[in-house]
């Protein structure tokens, strides 16, 4: 997002990525092969950088590539990273290999979401897992994250509801706090409404990793689920699409719940 300031756009927006990336003018400096003096003039508004320099100090930023072109269109650049269609036919090869991803993942549920957390694609297991959830919640576009904490959704079989929840909370807070956007702060808001109150005592994992109980959909079924989650993106993208996506896998963390993900996916 970019912030207007007394110096110009860029200058504003250059300077509130550094302070919230915590970096120092020579450090960006630094690491975009360059001066803290000519930093600190463009911070200024003193000197106006060509395009390559603008690209560099994102880069060094950490910018998403979403914001990267924000700030070359802030300083009247044409944007550097295209933001492609998923059902473009030039990416066909990503939808290939992102379905044939989410198909080696059974029989553990597994889905591709977009920055949002809305979901891309699911394969067949991560679809038996919600399972029971309210129609609306649903609907394309369809809120993983929503689905996970609502009520009508997953909620109530989720063992360990207070724990997890502000687990999912916690990490799109992070996500919003790094990289604003007012359409995730509005989610984490709802979703903070409909959380339990956060737990008083420390996790046995000691925050190495959450895991998700969750209870069967089937109320005569006593047994639990106990998934752990691992996300992946596509660290080296240049499309704007494929960069925002994110692959979310959710594995067994014994072999009993390997067992019961195997039946559950059975034809």
């Amino acid at each position: 997002m970019i912030s207007e300031s007394t110096q110009g756009p860029l200058a504003g927006a250059l300077r509130e990525w550094r302070t919230r990336r915590r970096v120092s003018q020579l450090e960006l400096a630094v690491r975009a092969g360059t001066t803290q003096r000519h930093v600190s003039f463009i911070e200024s508004g003193r000197s106006a950088p060509g395009r390559s320099m603008i690209i560099r100090l994102a880069e060094s930023l950490e910018v998403p590539i979403r914001e990267r072109n924000e700030l070359l269109l802030a300083a009247g650049f044409a944007p550097a990273y295209p933001q492609t269609r998923l059902d473009d036919p030039r990416l066909e090869p990503i939808r290939t290999a992102l379905e044939r991803i989410l198909q080696g993942h059974l029989p553990y549920p597994a889905v591709v979401v977009d920055r949002f957390g809305d979901l891309v694609s699911a394969n067949a297991a991560f679809h038996k897992l919600i399972a029971g959830a309210a129609p609306h919640l649903l609907l394309a576009p369809m809120s993983v994250p929503r689905v996970l904490l609502h009520p009508q959704g997953l909620a109530p079989r989720i063992a360990n509801l207070d724990e997890w929840a502000w687990h999912i909370i916690e990490r799109l807070q992070a996500e919003s706090a790094r990289n604003p956007d007012v359409r995730l702060q509005d989610l984490v808001s709802e979703l903070r409404g409909l959380a339990p109150p956060r737990p008083r005592e420390s996790p046995d994992h000691l925050g190495l990793a959450v895991p998700l109980r969750q209870r069967a959909h089937d109320p005569a079924d006593t047994r639990e689920l106990t998934l752990v989650t691992t996300l992946t993106h596509f660290g080296t993208a240049v499309d704007v699409t494929i960069a925002e996506l994110r692959l979310e896998a959710f594995l067994p963390a014994d072999e009993g719940t390997s067992a019961m993900l195997a039946e559950l996916v059975e034809p």
